[in-house]
């Protein structure tokens, strides 16, 4: 068996990565990593404005990527996802499943259309994805590397009023592990990460209670009580993702990696 170079351990160049959720927070830190590492990064998300502004920020850096707009929750926008993506790159080697939402809803006033529409992004969403992507990677007959975002909630409730949310990431990560299973004789590997608390734009508006927040790409993590002492960043997140879709991790499927600074030690 071929011993690859250490230097070539982490290199993505020639490959084609689709981040969903891209363009803020952890799906912008781990856009960011993919694309430094060589891999064409192609963007989505539902607003067009922000996907474009982190296109052009990753342009910028010499990085390639392009955006296309979509809602991951809607099966003709992860069709047309595919093809743009084939049609700027040629293929697609590394699905980063990223994009979700958590707003909070005590039990008592969750209603199911409120429920319906996390798991139609949060589930729903990976599997479209999964579903579209795996597909084309078969075609090509080269393997791929899927990558899903789940959370700590989906091995321990971190909070009151995410019970919708907490349903979308055990499901994720079923998902995630049967579907690596079906995969595996095709070369594609299927693999997820559980963040836990991570400063994003996201989170700051939900601290803020709704009020309007800037957030730095990379912030400097705020004090937090975990075993590392910090929350943490989209960087924290991104570097992981980037040895899930590397060399680096050869021989896991199935698997899920936890990153949440020891959260889960409480």
């Amino acid at each position: 068996m071929e011993i690859i170079q250490k230097d070539k351990l982490l290199n993505l160049s020639g490959k084609t990565a689709i981040v969903t959720g891209g363009s803020l927070g952890i799906g912008y830190g781990i856009s960011y990593r993919l694309a430094e590492a060589g891999a064409n990064v192609v963007i989505t998300s539902r607003n067009l404005e922000e996907v474009n502004k982190a296109v052009e920020e990753l342009k910028q850096k010499g990085f390639k990527a392009v955006g296309v707009k979509a809602d991951v929750s809607i099966e003709e926008d992860i069709k047309n996802l595919v093809t743009e993506t084939i049609k700027s790159f040629g293929s697609v080697d590394i699905l980063v499943n990223n994009a979700g939402m958590f707003p909070f809803a005590p039990l008592s006033q969750l209603t199911s259309e409120l429920f319906d529409k996390v798991i139609a992004t949060n589930l729903r969403g990976v599997f479209l994805a999964t579903k579209y992507v795996s597909e084309q990677m078969i075609k090509q007959g080269k393997g791929g590397k899927i990558i899903n975002i789940t959370s700590i909630d989906s091995l321990h409730p971190s909070s009151i009023g995410l019970a919708h949310y907490d349903a979308s990431k055990h499901g994720v990560w079923g998902f995630t592990k049967n579907v690596a299973l079906e995969l595996a004789k095709n070369n594609i590997w299927v693999n997820a990460v559980a963040p836990g608390g991570v400063m994003t734009h996201g989170v700051a508006v939900m601290q803020s209670q709704g009020k309007p927040v800037t957030v730095e790409r990379n912030p400097d993590p705020p004090k937090m009580e975990v075993a590392m002492g910090r929350m943490g960043v989209p960087d924290d997140i991104g570097k992981v993702v980037l040895f899930l879709a590397s060399e680096m991790s050869s021989y896991m499927t199935g698997s899920q990696i936890v990153v949440d600074g020891g959260y889960l030690l409480k």
